[in-house]
């Protein structure tokens, strides 16, 4: 290749990174349309503990959002509460690790919260073993994700997202849709039926709530929790 074909590539190799964002910041074209940060990689900030439980179990450490394992710990909730919406992270977790996020979650209902995106060493962890509807990108123990969904090995970084839209949910795995449902639909209703949920009252409705970061005793890495609300 001459040198007069060099430069452009050079030139565009030095531009290329401010194309996007550092970990937990948001690039101008997210800012526009509007998401915001809900972890800003130093505090936490907009968070609480759920159902006024201590606190304990989270830190903030290398710009991640780490909860610790085999301590004391609890569930986190954002402080803002949402309806219709799009929620987006970054997660790891070691072997045999399990974490999850639920979404439509209330404090009136301690033993089942919300629904939960399940995030899980499928392989090593003995809920992995039991079916497809516990592992990672579930509705947990309601309903599984596709079979051919991309996930990292282990100690990798994963991107998720949830997508609410009315009576639309959506589960993203790694940029790939992996789960969509409709709430009250005949799959929601058998698969809820079948579950440990099946004698919840109200599990499986739709209702405006805070985001929830699972504790689960295993340690789990957050980085990039950012949402936007869907009007």
């Amino acid at each position: 290749m001459s040198p007069r074909r060099l430069l452009p590539l050079i030139a565009f190799a030095c531009i290329a990174p401010a194309l996007s964002a550092a970990d937990n910041e948001l690039t101008p074209a997210e800012k526009s349309a509007g998401w915001t940060l809900l972890f800003d990689g130093k505090t936490l900030n907009g968070w609480r503990p759920y159902a006024g439980k201590p606190a304990g179990g989270w830190e903030v450490k290398d710009g991640t959002l780490h909860a610790i394992a085999k301590v004391k710990g609890t569930e986190l909730i954002t402080e803002r509460q949402f309806t219709d919406f799009e929620f987006s992270w970054d997660w790891k977790l070691p072997p045999a690790g399990n974490n999850g996020v639920k979404y439509f979650v209330t404090e009136a209902r301690a033993a089942a919260p919300g629904h939960e995106y399940q995030m899980l060493d499928d392989i090593g962890h003995p809920d992995g073993k039991i079916g497809p509807h516990r592992q990672t990108a579930s509705f947990y123990d309601v309903l599984p994700p596709a079979a051919d969904k991309i996930m990292k090995p282990v100690g990798e970084w994963d991107a998720s997202r949830i997508i609410v839209k009315g009576n639309h949910v959506e589960h993203w795995l790694n940029g790939k849709l992996a789960l969509a449902y409709d709430l009250g639909s005949d799959a929601v209703k058998a698969g809820l039926a079948k579950s440990k949920f099946a004698k919840q009252p109200g599990f499986g409705d739709k209702i405006t709530g805070p985001i929830m970061l699972t504790y689960h005793q295993d340690d789990c890495w957050y980085r990039n929790v950012k949402i936007r609300e869907l009007k």
